[in-house]
């Protein structure tokens, strides 16, 4: 799919690049063998869903190397839909969730490889956009092996087996870190590989090889092999359009809530963002595959409330946690970059939310009104009493004090999910609304604190590797590293702090999401603080998933522990518990909730909750301070 020495004559009235948009769509069409597929260019991650396909927004001033990227997203989609059986596909995915992103990688790297074999160009163009991809995620900067995902590395040594072709070079140091361990351990393996490349179960066969020999199982996903069996409709294997995701009816019913999509066509669009990457990190940007993100087919199902509450929860390798600021993970240069991003990605959302935090800030000020106590024998000289005294010199003077505002003293904590199904829309939108309420809130004199969470790894990081070393021991407990992100502490003002949202944009950030100590650590946060009431707001997308943990650990074992911490702060705390799901239905985990369908409508839905909170006539009142007797003219 080559288009860069052709010259397009279009309407003098369109955009620039919209011939060129024209040549791409076409060209995919037909690589792809679907002459109906809807192509579409947005800025947002490309993605795939049945009969539509997404691609990047192309700059308006197209650079060669900017029109190879798109190009290379186009064919990876392209080919994902030629040379690939989706319902072979789900009877060879493996069991074990640590397997599955290593084996949906290296499907995307066989199907990338034929292409490349076959046509120059497009290996041209696949390179310029993993370089692309790679590059923007800082993975030319990773020095330890914790930070630098298998599956990806894995990927691009079966791509290098296959095509000849060396890494990308903002992927070497990822390999490099990989390579001598993955040689030694399946390195004939990989060379067999280039054998079984046009034959897609054969190929699997091999790789569920290469789980073994890494240790990673090599279970089949029973489900999806019964799915098989019972799918055997024409409709089902000419479905070459991305609907191999999609269960049959009867494995639907048994879906979790927080797993079903929404309604919507716009939901579908962010929702399969999370769902159609191949890779863990690495083709986030566009790779696309069967199943959603590593973790999301772990998701448990909606239970009883009757549930144990899980306080057997534990975390294996702790010593490997962080807590760290925004400041400390990003430098400054590019901190004021991925902001700039973020406010360009977004502008024409800022007149939307800024609209409803003003209402916020309306409503919070007419509670601001000055209200009084009257009669009182200290305070403020009360002018209109004074009357009293003309007609009766012997009638003492009358004193006032402003009553203080019920919101004046508190704090509110805004806690983001930053794990790897936010990405896309779901996340900028969120970072706007917290920048936008952060300033509203400070304004009105309230404090606010804004936190996010995700894991330093995917897949376990160096807790998992701990595990490895100490034998396997059973019960191991929370298998992962977590990152608990700083964005802006209560008591920092918001102009030091505004630069630090854009660290969400940064590719290679989201990861996997452990809400139930995300939680918690928010929660002590708040219960330090000196302020008299407290509010903690929750804005995530669905239940709490890690892999690593949970194919070791029973499949509950984070959801229990989430409902253990929700109901002990519901219960015990005097912090007040807001959550805001986001295309998920979380009113099953937290008393009060909304759930809302399309990310855009995440600012009215925190600024009608905070608005209903701050209304709340139960709100404690700070006592009056002591105030000397003063006259005042």
């Amino acid at each position: 799919m080559t288009t860069s020495n052709i010259k397009f004559k279009g309407n003098s009235r369109e955009a620039p690049t919209e011939p060129f948009k024209r040549a791409v769509a076409s060209c995919l069409r037909a690589v792809a063998n679907v002459p109906e597929l809807d192509v579409t260019f947005a800025a947002e991650r490309p993605g795939l869903s049945p009969g539509k396909a997404r691609l990047p927004e192309p700059a308006r001033k197209l650079t060669k190397r900017d029109a190879a990227v798109v190009r290379g997203h186009a064919d990876s989609i392209a080919l994902k839909l030629a040379c690939h059986d989706p319902k072979l596909h789900r009877k060879l995915m493996p069991g074990n969730p640590q397997a599955r992103g290593v084996f949906e990688a290296v499907e995307q790297a066989r199907v990338e490889a034929l292409g490349a074999r076959r046509m120059p160009g497009v290996a041209d163009n696949l390179s310029a956009m993993l370089d692309d991809h790679f590059h923007r995620g800082k993975f030319d900067e990773i020095t330890d092996r914790a930070d630098a995902p298998l599956a990806d590395a894995l990927a691009m040594l079966v791509r290098e087996r296959l095509t000849g072709l060396a890494p990308p070079a903002a992927a070497r140091k990822l390999v490099d870190l990989w390579r001598p361990v993955l040689e030694t351990k399946i390195g004939p393996r990989l060379d067999l590989l280039e054998r079984f490349a046009e034959d897609q179960n054969r190929f699997g066969d091999a790789i569920h090889d290469l789980l073994v020999a890494l240790e990673l199982g090599e279970d089949r996903d029973s489900e999806s092999e019964e799915e098989d069996k019972q799918d055997d409709n024409p409709q089902g294997e000419s479905d070459q359009s991305g609907g191999e995701g999609k269960p049959d009816s009867e494995t639907s019913q048994e879906q979790s809530a927080d797993q079903a999509e929404a309604s919507s066509e716009e939901v579908s669009d962010s929702s399969m963002d999370a769902a159609q990457s191949t890779m863990s990190d690495a083709y986030d940007d566009g790779e696309l595959g069967d199943d959603e993100m590593p973790g999301e087919t772990t998701r448990p199902g909606s239970r009883g409330q009757n549930e144990p509450r899980g306080p057997e929860y534990h975390a294996f390798a702790p010593k490997f946690d962080e807590e760290v600021s925004a400041e400390d993970l990003c430098d400054g240069e590019e901190l004021e970059r991925l902001r700039a991003y973020l406010d360009k990605q977004l502008a024409h959302l800022q007149g939307i939310v800024a609209r409803l935090a003003n209402r916020l800030q309306r409503r919070l000020m007419a509670q601001q009104n000055r209200a009084w106590d009257f009669d009182l024998e200290e305070g403020i000289l009360d002018p209109a009493r004074l009357s009293r005294v003309v007609t009766d010199p012997f009638h003492p003077l009358s004193f006032m004090h402003e009553k203080e505002a019920t919101f004046r003293d508190t704090v509110v904590t805004l806690l983001l999910d930053n794990s790897g199904s936010m990405r896309g829309r779901p996340i900028t939108v969120a970072a706007t609304c917290a920048d936008i309420l952060a300033r509203t809130l400070e304004r009105c004199g309230v404090k606010v604190e804004i936190l996010g969470f995700t894991t330093r790894a995917w897949k376990g990081g160096q807790s998992r590797e701990a595990w490895l070393a100490a034998g396997k021991p059973a019960n191991p407990g929370r298998l992962n590293d977590l990152r608990h992100i700083v964005y802006k502490a209560a008591d920092a003002p918001w102009r030091r702090s505004r630069r630090n949202l854009g660290l969400m944009m940064r590719e290679g950030l989201l990861k996997e999401n452990i809400d139930g100590e995300a939680l918690d650590w928010a929660h002590k946060r708040l219960l330090a603080r000196p302020e008299q009431r407290k509010i903690l707001m929750m804005i995530s997308d669905g239940a709490p998933v890690d892999d690593s943990t949970l194919s070791v650990n029973p499949g509950n074992y984070l959801e229990r522990h989430l409902r253990h911490v929700i109901e002990d702060i519901e219960t015990r705390s005097p912090v007040e518990l807001i959550a805001i799901g986001i295309g998920h239905d979380v009113t099953r985990y937290y008393r009060r909730a909304v759930t809302i369908v399309d990310a855009e409508e995440l600012g009215g839905a925190i600024t009608e909750k905070l608005a209903e909170l701050f209304s709340e006539t139960h709100a404690p009142t700070a006592q009056p301070a002591p105030r000397r007797r003063r006259l005042h003219s």
